[in-house]
């Protein structure tokens, strides 16, 4: 995996590399985290493949994904996301938990899953592995099952509230940048509500046709300018890191 950075100057680069210089932890704002996305797209516009976002992209999409992963403090997903890809532990290599570590970072980031109605796959790798913690933000009365992965879950009245949760993860537990996943709703309403700080899309050589979601479904028909940080090409895939402005 070598890819090519084409913006802002031309060279060879790694994708380790080309994350080295991103320190989101450094620049918490006062109420809420620094808030980074992550999300590969086909050149239609479309979020998944046959149901799922994980046939898009490349190895190299991975190694970006899992790059990110070890920048910040938590991952956020939302519960069809959860359903839909059935996650493990984040940052399952060893060698990427110290990377964590050596940048001041707990080993494994905090999972931060929105599930209005608490419908999740609880025999999934990531509440069966025993590793990192886990937190839930629902609207949902229910109780989560016992799991071998610490779980605890902050109750929202009506529905989850997004500005609420990012405010929660400030103040009550510290978390200084997190990484958002998806899925397509989830993107847009951090979106909307002004809470993304950079967006770091993976726009692979696919079609995806079909009727499936788009990347920010239900985004508000208003413009939000965003500024080319750096654009990398990996065999036709490409990697863009765009600031909110």
């Amino acid at each position: 995996m070598t890819p090519r950075r084409l913006l802002p100057d031309q060279a060879e680069t790694t994708v380790l590399d080309q994350l080295a210089s991103f320190s989101p932890f450094e620049s918490p704002h006062e109420d809420r985290p620094f808030v980074f996305t992550n999300f590969a797209v086909t050149v239609d516009g479309k979020a998944t493949i046959d149901g799922r976002s994980g046939k898009i992209g490349s190895d190299t999409d991975t190694a970006m994904l899992v790059g990110l992963r070890t920048r910040a403090d938590a991952v956020m997903i939302g519960s069809g996301t959860m359903r839909a890809e059935n996650y493990g532990r984040v940052v399952g290599d060893p060698a990427k938990r110290e990377l964590r570590e050596s940048n001041g970072l707990s080993p494994d980031p905090l999972v931060v899953i929105l599930a209005g109605r608490l419908e999740l796959p609880w025999d999934a790798p990531l509440f069966t592995a025993g590793a990192g913690e886990v937190l839930i933000f629902t609207a949902s009365d229910a109780d989560p099952p016992e799991t071998a992965t610490d779980v605890q879950v902050v109750r929202h009245e009506g529905r989850v509230d997004v500005v609420a949760a990012m405010r929660h993860l400030r103040s009550e537990r510290g978390i200084r940048s997190l990484l958002c996943e998806g899925g397509p709703t989830l993107h847009a309403e951090l979106v909307s509500a002004g809470l993304v700080d950079e967006l770091f899309v993976t726009r692979a050589a696919k079609l995806g046709g079909g009727d499936g979601p788009e990347i920010f479904n239900g985004l508000g028909a208003h413009e939000r300018p965003l500024e080319l940080a750096w654009l990398l090409e990996d065999d036709g895939e490409l990697y863009a890191r765009y600031k909110v402005l």
